[in-house]
């Protein structure tokens, strides 16, 4: 019921400073003006639209005028007790009228906790209080927006609800929070919002959500609403069970990394979507034996060229390909066809895009406010505060999101060699030492151990990796022994000395032995991937085929040995997206592999050569099942420099494979190799086999060992080495 009241008693008119800092958008709590207020005189209803020419005030299908006080704002006196009902008509001149509740009589859609454990940076479950939610206030259909900006003047949310005009929605500051809230509704998933900021500095800038689940297609860069809270449509829930319980230690690990904008494109040049990728991407890995797919960063990123490495929608699947729930599909489909999913991460830095989290609030609020710790001299990026509590609560709740909302099997960290060291790419006077005199980041390195210890702590079997190109000690110890508690390290110098080796001409290796020998020295103090990635197949560095010296076959049978070689050494496998078909270019982002090379004679058989390898590697527990310790490799023979060959065993309990690699293209016969038993053994693998392109030499499948020890084993067999070849020997049972 509306009580008839003019404007000149108190009730109505709110004090003028309040009324002056609404009209001017720059009121840190407009809910203090706007919506129903009870007090002396009774009760008042107040809105706020300064192009309206009248207001209405809808009760019980009752319409009562509302008096305009200037400057926008108009009000009514009220009979309604708070938690009441209402809507709001407003009229314009044009003859049009909008019709919606009041946005600003629903109570904070955040709790006194959520806050505490915000400010805190410890708030595990960040995604589910900050960011658009749609959901039920009241019995009324809304979306919830929040957003940290704890030094802005003021901020409103903006869309086509509100035809992205700054003045209508206001949010309203939760205190020392920092937080900005308001349910606005009547609008659900699917709408385009952003937020205006006026920052601390005055200026107002446009920005999108840092925890938007969804954004627009580059080059528009609104946020979108969507809900991401059922788990209705997961059926990996098989997947989920036993990954809980794996020792991926001790299990085969082949990842396929993949770049989902350029591995495989519709006929007419468009992106392929999250579910076709998934249903082709399984197909093709089961084919190939990998066990895993990694992407390149699917978190939302402007910019085709970058790859997805400068992120500005940490917590949304890009929508270059399809919604969050395609997704969801597309890891679903992999689960269930016994593929793992790990994602890129880019923690490291984020670009300066000015729409995104960039002096978000008017000042260095995520990034470092010195520019010598805040600014990325090489990527021209901008660095993460590690040291603020909010900042890292962003990082870590982000990284348990992907786990959590997508299921993912694992987060591959980029880059985190420049968040270890404060010297990272810098002269001399463009760094300062920590408090210790040291170059290490000390509040990274924390960082990090609070994102293993999150991740393996609330998501058991799920692997963090990191690419780390230092000898940096322990990062993949636990964090409870002085580790950074990575699961596993990328072997940077594993793939530098291996393709230089490689990449001499075989009358040259013998100069060059140790490069392949040295990883002996080290291979056990971390736990490693042996990485063939896309950094290597870009920048004009050429495609690994091109990498390989002679002739054509000779570079094909070279290329051969490099990927038995990264398959038969200690260490968990990836080979980026493209290895399987050889190709004479380098990778480009801007189309898709040519998958009709697969169709050529020599690639073809190299494609099969990949899919045995797999498969004997995926059957074979010597090559994987011991690798935490230290008899799971032994050198046969590390020093046959002049005829550049290498032998060595693998073993796991009663598995044994021994490996055997002749790295010139001589063939030579009568080749005496100590084994460590007796009996016949079996060529489980010749990378010269016809099948696969090569000469087929070799020992007509097998061997029959003879008790004459050599090279310090019980027992030897002579062979014939084919050139340029592996052979892989297993004992016959």
């Amino acid at each position: 019921m509306v009580r008839p009241m003019p404007s000149t008693v108190p009730l109505l008119r709110p004090a003028a400073a309040d009324a002056a800092r609404l009209a001017a958008g720059e009121h840190h709590d407009p809910h203090l003006l706007l919506g129903l207020h009870g007090g002396e005189y009774g009760s008042v209803v107040r809105a706020f639209h300064p192009d309206a020419s009248a207001v209405e005030l809808l009760t019980n299908g009752a319409a009562a005028p509302m008096e305009p006080l200037g400057g926008g704002l108009w009000a009514v006196a009220t009979d309604l007790a708070p938690g009441d009902p209402y809507r709001l008509r407003f009229r314009f001149a044009d003859g049009n009228d909008w019709e919606r509740d009041d946005p600003y009589r629903f109570l904070p859609t955040l709790g006194e906790l959520d806050l505490h454990l915000i400010n805190e940076g410890s708030h595990e479950r960040l995604w589910d209080v900050l960011g658009a939610h749609p959901r039920t206030m009241g019995g009324v259909a809304g979306v919830a927006f929040a957003v940290w900006a704890p030094n802005a003047r003021s901020v409103r949310v903006v869309g086509d609800f509100d035809r992205w005009d700054g003045r209508l929605f206001p949010m309203r500051s939760l205190g020392v929070s920092g937080v900005w809230e308001l349910f606005v509704p009547g609008i659900g998933s699917g709408e385009l919002y952003k937020y205006e900021v006026l920052g601390a500095d005055g200026r107002l800038r446009v920005k999108a959500d840092p925890f938007s689940f969804s954004q627009q297609v580059r080059p528009e860069t609104a946020s979108r609403v969507w809900d991401i809270g059922s788990d209705d449509s997961w059926t990996d829930g098989d997947w989920m069970a036993r990954r809980a319980t794996t020792d991926l230690y001790r299990l085969p690990m082949a990842t396929y990394e993949v770049h989902l904008g350029s591995w495989m494109r519709n006929a007419d040049g468009s992106w392929l979507g999250y579910r076709e990728a998934g249903e082709r991407l399984a197909a093709h890995c089961r084919r190939f034996g990998f066990t895993h797919v990694e992407l390149l960063p699917v978190a939302e990123h402007p910019f085709d060229g970058s790859w997805g490495y400068q992120v500005t929608g940490y917590y949304a699947p890009t929508a270059r390909f399809g919604t969050p729930d395609d997704f969801r599909a597309m890891v679903d489909a992999l689960h269930n066809a016994g593929i793992g999913v790990i994602l890129d991460w880019v923690p490291a830095h984020f670009p300066n895009d000015d729409f995104a989290l960039r002096q978000f609030d008017g000042t260095p609020l995520y990034e470092h406010a010195d520019p010598k710790r805040g600014q990325h001299p090489d990527w021209g990026t901008l660095i993460f505060d590690y040291g603020r509590p909010e900042v890292r609560n962003f990082l870590v709740a982000n990284a348990l999101f992907w786990c959590d909302r997508y299921h993912v099997d694992g987060l591959r960290v980029d880059a985190v060699a420049s968040m270890l060291y404060l010297d990272y790419s810098r002269k001399k006077g463009e760094w300062q030492p920590n408090q210790y005199g040291g170059n290490e980041n000390l509040e990274a390195v924390a960082f990090l151990r609070e994102v293993n210890e999150k991740v393996y702590g609330r998501h058991p079997g799920v692997v963090t990796i990191a690419e780390e190109s230092t000898s940096f000690p322990g990062v993949t110890r636990p964090t409870y022994l002085g580790g950074l508690g990575f699961g596993f390290k990328w072997d940077m110098g594993w793939m530098h000395d291996t393709l230089a080796y490689f990449h001499e001409d075989p009358v040259h290796r013998r100069f060059h032995h140790n490069r392949l020998t040295f990883r002996g020295l080290y291979m056990h103090t971390e736990h490693f991937v042996l990485p063939l990635s896309h950094d290597e197949v870009v920048h004009g560095k050429g495609s690994l085929l091109t990498k390989m010296p002679g002739d054509e076959w000779q570079r094909f049978a070279n290329l051969r040995c490099l990927i038995a070689h990264m398959y038969t050494q200690p260490g968990k496998k990836l080979l980026f997206m493209g290895t399987e078909l050889a190709p004479w270019t380098e990778w480009n982002h801007d189309r898709a592999l040519d998958f009709a090379l697969a169709d050529e004679p020599m690639r073809a058989g190299f494609g099969r050569f990949l899919a045995d390898l797999g498969a004997l590697y995926a059957a074979t527990p010597a090559l994987w099942a011991a690798e935490p310790e230290l008899a799971t490799f032994a050198w046969i023979d590390a020093s046959d420099v002049e005829s550049s060959v290498y032998s060595w065993i693998r073993r796991a309990g009663d598995s044994v494979a021994v490996v055997l690699q002749n790295l010139t293209p001589v063939p030579r016969d009568g080749y005496r190799l100590g084994v460590p038993s007796g009996g016949r053994w079996r060529e489980a693998l010749n990378s010269d086999s016809e099948h696969y392109g090569g000469s087929n030499l070799g020992n007509l499948g097998g061997i029959e060992a003879s008790s004459e020890s050599w090279h310090g084993q019980p027992a030897s067999l002579t062979l014939t080495l084919p050139p340029l070849a592996t052979l892989v020997l297993v004992p016959e049972a």
